[in-house]
């Protein structure tokens, strides 16, 4: 869809503008300098890998980090917030991608919390769900009932609260950080229907994604953050996708989504009629050694719940599951010591332990071999740990670091290396590059088509990986075959190179048949 043209007054000042930002943790420098400014009725995109300074800028803007040097600017006046709340009064929101929403209060109270209208210390119910419906009312979705717990609303329906909290306010400049990573594709049309209403309402919006086909078709300007400092920017109009990747990661990343010759062995990983306690309803799909097969699908199709029953974690109803010589159900221990492992989408709860250190995670699932009679040698476990922290281009600075002080991209490699360090045959990948930037999933991408293609000189045999995917054209990118779920049912494995994105959608919506 062609934007619309953006009707800006050059000769006014920025909405919003930043000037030599700095922000110093201890010797380590996050922002260098950094210059970033949105006018109003405009949607700059931010850009940039995972630790490029996104969110620290983002935390400086919105009040929760104050900047060590530079200036920001508010339509002109100097603006230095000293918490969220003082942000939001002055017109800055925030939306981040976990939504920051009190579930069991209605929409309305939502919406006006903390600033609740209240006379000689009662609150003002009628006053407050009509300055709720008018928020709604300016996104257009009035149909959302504000009397309704939020957690009782859809996925969509919430980002909307969230949003119409910022509008409530008189928000002038609004900022969505990765906000379409857990929306189904008919909501993130919506959304960036919304995201052109609102620049038509004069609102400045700081569009932040990973996506760079999302950010071309939303965003009317863009500016690069790499290694703390502003590197590149300008009108989203005269750039391709690869200038924007080109200066994001400072190198060409080559081949986004590189194709060994690969020769699928013998079936290591078969499923038949196999039903969960809601989802999967009826999975069957055979996976080899030296193959990259794919799961696409809606959110809520029952794609995660696949891999779960797969490996374990959720129970099975009906049907079997045969890995290499195993039959039956069984726990993930048990899958573990058969040579299945699991990265789930849930990062941060399910995946990793994000308390501990980076040879922790690492090393938890398999510490045979790592000191004497059961005990744990710390220089084994950090040599052991260093060998994939090299292999896979982890970024830290020893192994012994916090896992909380890594980026998404690089937490998610130390879960992928947890699989390699147990020496799994079979890896179980749901969503395994969501919300990570795009010089990490050329790296992931890599190690896929590695694992897949194997190093029978190194005397390394083929993997085999079953992935889900919400992001078709990585699936088309990576996979040797697709299956596609729809209401909990699989439908056959294709050859991807028959299929399209158009074809994969049609068919996850339910209007197209395998």
């Amino acid at each position: 869809m062609a934007k619309e043209p953006v009707a800006t007054d050059s000769r006014q000042p920025p909405r919003l503008e930043m000037r030599g930002v700095h922000k110093y943790f201890g010797a380590t420098v996050a922002l260098d300098g950094v210059d970033f400014a949105v006018r109003a009725g405009q949607v700059e995109a931010l850009v940039g890998e995972n630790g490029a300074g996104k969110s620290t800028l983002m935390k400086v803007l919105s009040g929760a980090h104050t900047a060590d040097r530079g200036h920001l600017f508010l339509d002109g006046e100097p603006y230095a917030p000293r918490n969220p709340l003082e942000a939001r009064r002055a017109g800055v929101s925030m939306i981040y991608q976990e939504l920051s929403l009190a579930p069991h209060l209605s929409a309305e109270e939502n919406i006006l919390l903390g600033m609740e209208p209240t006379r000689y210390g009662f609150l003002r119910r009628g006053e407050m769900r009509r300055r709720a419906v008018e928020a709604l009312r300016q996104l257009d979705h009035e149909e959302i009932p504000t009397h309704v717990p939020v957690g009782e609303l859809a996925l969509g329906a919430q980002q909307l609260v969230e949003i119409a909290r910022a509008l409530a306010v008189g928000c002038r400049v609004l900022v969505l950080d990765e906000p379409t990573s857990s929306l189904s594709r008919k909501d993130v049309e919506r959304l960036f229907a919304l995201v052109r209403r609102l620049r038509a309402q004069q609102l400045a919006v700081v569009y932040i994604s990973h996506f760079i086909e999302e950010v071309q078709e939303v965003a009317d300007r863009f500016t690069v953050l790499r290694d703390g400092r502003t590197v590149g920017g300008g009108d989203m109009s005269g750039v391709t996708a690869d200038q924007i990747v080109h200066s994001m990661v400072g190198r060409e990343v080559g081949d986004l989504y590189p194709r060994s010759r690969r020769a699928p062995g013998d079936v290591i990983l078969e499923i038949d009629k196999l039903a969960g306690t809601s989802k999967p309803q009826a999975a069957s799909l055979c996976l080899r050694r030296g193959e990259v097969l794919g799961i696409a699908g809606l959110v809520g199709a029952g794609r995660t719940e696949l891999l779960r029953t797969v490996f374990g974690l959720d129970p099975i109803r009906g049907g079997s599951v045969r890995l290499a010589t195993h039959i039956g159900p069984y726990s993930p221990a048990r899958r573990w010591a058969q040579g299945a492992g699991f990265v789930s989408e849930a990062r941060q709860t399910e995946s990793l332990a994000t308390s501990m250190s980076v040879a922790d995670n690492v090393t938890l699932s398999h510490l045979d071999g790592l000191g004497p009679r059961g005990w744990i040698s710390p220089r084994q476990q950090n040599r052991a740990t260093q060998r994939w922290v090299d292999a896979l281009a982890i970024r830290c600075r020893h192994p012994q670091q916090r896992m909380t002080d890594l980026s998404g991209g690089n937490q998610q490699k130390v879960a992928i290396a947890r699989l390699l360090h147990h020496d799994v045959d079979v890896l179980l990948l749901d969503e395994p590059t969501r919300g990570i930037d795009v010089g990490s999933k050329a790296q992931i991408y890599r190690l896929i088509d590695e694992l897949a293609t194997g190093a029978p000189d190194r005397g390394r045999p083929p993997r085999a990986v079953l992935m889900v995917s919400s992001y078709l054209p990585e699936l088309l990118g990576v996979c040797d075959r697709i299956a596609v779920m729809h209401r909990g049912r699989l439908g056959p494995a294709r050859p991807a190179s028959q299929l399209t994105e158009h074809k994969l959608m049609l068919e996850a919506t339910g209007q197209e048949s395998a």
